[in-house]
């Protein structure tokens, strides 16, 4: 699934007249190079959720015959990157597990080595690196399990696992790279249940993905993967698009 729903306001002017996902990078929209890089790994399929701009964006899936693209439309309201994937499971369901992909985010990442690394068990396992940011996952060191969550810059810090200390966790940036297993939706049920969300009038619960991991992790295995020379950089801002060409360009 590639999230590409987003308002893209970290992009303005430009996101004005179209969606983020069809900001041009060399020549191609962000959603197709992420699209071709999920394909070079071996995914035949994704599933796309939209909103801004949405007909731009579904009239530009239709038009390609190298991968098979179906819509999930949020167009009534954005729901976070939690309730896209809750109102994208009828088209998710029954493939056993799945790969999330912001539509901003380019890396160097090996996906199909990092979709090796899912393990039976997992509900969930999240891309992460040891890079610098302002909010980190916390892992337990010896398992890879998850176990809180902080922000280094409000000191705010959440714990899902008592028996850790938060200064003995690896403290770990995501990648907006994560995969699921199907299993993971009857508990984004109980989740909306649970947290009393409302189904907004039939567009569909609302709620955030972090939120839900720290929810779930308390009693179901969620792990982190640890990706060594990790490079990554988030086309949310004008200047970091020539940064993006540039490093697609040598890459190529």
């Amino acid at each position: 699934m590639i999230f590409a729903a987003g308002l893209g306001t970290r992009l303005k002017p430009i996101t004005d007249r179209m969606p983020k996902a069809l900001v041009p990078v060399d020549g191609k929209p962000l959603i197709e190079h992420v699209a071709r890089k999920l394909r070079n790994a071996g995914f035949e399929e994704a599933v796309v959720n939209v909103h801004h701009f949405a007909d731009m964006v579904e009239a530009w899936a239709k038009e390609q015959d190298w991968m098979k693209f179906s819509i999930s439309d949020e167009r009534a309201m954005l729901l976070e990157t939690g309730g896209a994937v809750l109102h994208a499971r009828k088209l998710l369901e029954g493939c056993g597990n799945f790969l999330i992909h912001n539509v901003d985010i380019f890396t160097n990442a090996d996906l199909a080595d990092f979709a090796s690394k899912h393990r039976p068990d997992a509900i969930a396992t999240l891309l992460v690196s040891r890079r610098k940011t302002s909010r980190y996952f916390l892992f337990n060191p010896q398992t890879m399990r998850l176990c809180g969550w902080t922000n280094v810059n409000t000191g705010e810090t959440i714990m899902t696992d008592a028996s850790v200390a938060a200064q003995d966790c690896l403290m770990l940036g995501f990648s907006g790279i994560h995969i699921m297993s199907e299993k993971i939706f009857p508990l984004m049920e109980e989740y909306v249940r649970t947290m009393g969300l409302s189904d907004n009038d039939g567009a569909g619960a609302r709620f955030s993905i972090r939120d839900f991991y720290l929810w779930a992790a308390a009693s179901h295995p969620i792990y982190g993967v640890d990706v060594p020379d990790f490079k990554m950089i988030d086309v949310g801002k004008i200047d970091t698009l020539e940064e993006v060409s540039q490093w697609h360009r040598n890459d190529v």
